[in-house]
């Protein structure tokens, strides 16, 4: 957020984070913003997924701050669902929106979405914005940030809005704009997709009430299929699984070089998950301690990994990357403690999905921080 100030009270919007593996020693990695609409739902940007895909492994923080710059209490949870719209254009950020399902609900209260019918944007009304990203200052990303907007342009699908004096930057895409109700109260009627290189002159954003009936409200209304019993943590070498729901902790069910399905941390082989630790010095020589859930007593183990390592998943060559593209060759074993996610999840999806999405070029600069250029 450049020209903005410190949204200490903005409690429903969150920052969108790559997994964490690592117990200790790592870092985050912010990719978007977002906003809770529901207690296990959170909006945010398609184009947040584009790196790591809907399959990717990501977090949400509930706090004014990331750690480690300050102490700062917050929340970290699991997403154990991310669905774009299935009409989004990378290109053209159409239908730029995605719908997070948390693992667990989050009392917070939400803002209020556009009613049927209900229109409350106008050309040179004020609006309000929220995010976590860049403010050109120098001051690192990682803070929410609030600041005015002037709606400039409005679309059928979309609105424009100019500094009045803020305006969103990298990092904020996925984010909340707000305006003015007749009552006064505020109304989440955009989400925060694109804008000038700068961060100086215009915001694009995507207006709520043009996906709320047909996107948000059928996955609000969705009945989530509770969790199975799920394989134990001390068996997974000798157990197979089927679908992602048979793996504890949120881990994934993938395809190993023989064939079989096992269950995978990202950016860890197949491996089974011992006693509880803090550090890795915990889990003996070469020993690592994992996270398997953000929070909770048991929420970090001593990973083992299986005898025998796993190659990569087909005989058949990738395709060709696209220049300045680095793809992993295949599935790693424990990675070192300097380990960053970004690296770590780019291995884990390349097993999973065979190949890394290509970056894009939009006609604007996303505000994502994955975003490229």
């Amino acid at each position: 957020m450049v020209g903005g100030t410190e949204a200490p009270g903005d409690e429903a919007v969150v920052a969108l984070v790559a997994r964490r593996v690592r117990c200790s020693g790592e870092s985050l990695t912010l990719l978007c913003s977002g906003t809770l609409i529901a207690p296990d739902v959170v909006l945010t940007a398609a184009h947040c997924l584009d790196v790591f895909g809907p399959e990717g492994a990501y977090e949400v923080f509930f706090g004014a701050r990331l750690p480690p710059e300050t102490s700062t209490p917050g929340r970290f949870v699991r997403v154990a669902r991310a669905v774009p719209h299935p009409d989004y254009e990378r290109e053209t950020h159409a239908h730029d929106v995605a719908l997070l399902r948390l693992a667990v609900a989050v009392e917070v209260p939400v803002p209020r979405l556009p009613g049927p019918g209900e229109d409350v944007l106008t050309p040179g009304g004020a609006a309000r914005v929220v995010g976590f990203g860049d403010t050109r200052d120098g001051t690192p990303p990682g803070v929410r940030r609030q600041g005015g907007l002037r709606v400039t342009e409005v679309r059928p699908d979309a609105f424009l809005a100019g500094p009045e004096p803020a305006m969103s930057c990298v990092g904020d895409s996925g984010g909340p704009v707000l305006v003015r109700d007749a009552e006064g109260g505020e109304v989440l009627v955009g989400v925060t997709v694109s804008g000038d290189f700068a961060c100086q002159k215009q915001a694009v954003n995507l207006r709520v009430d043009a996906v709320r009936d047909s996107f948000l409200q059928p996955f609000l209304d969705e009945h989530p299929e509770p969790p199975g019993p799920g394989l134990a943590l001390d068996a997974l070498c000798t157990e197979t699984c089927t679908r992602d729901a048979d793996c504890p902790a949120g881990l994934a069910c993938a395809e190993t070089a023989d064939a079989s399905r096992r269950c995978f941390l990202p950016a860890l082989q197949p491996g089974d998950y011992g006693a509880p630790c803090a550090e890795d010095a915990q889990c003996g020589a070469g020993g690592v301690c994992a996270r398997l859930e953000p929070e909770g007593e048991d929420s970090c183990r001593c990973f083992t990994p299986c005898a025998e390592p796993i190659s990569e998943p087909s005989s058949e060559p990738p395709s060709e990357p696209s220049k300045g593209e680095d793809i992993p060759p295949g599935c790693t074993g424990a990675p070192g403690p300097g380990a960053l996610a970004l690296g770590a999840l780019a291995t884990w999806l390349y097993l999973r999905r065979g190949l890394l999405p290509r970056a894009r070029r939009a006609t604007g600069r996303c505000r994502a921080s994955s975003c490229a250029g």
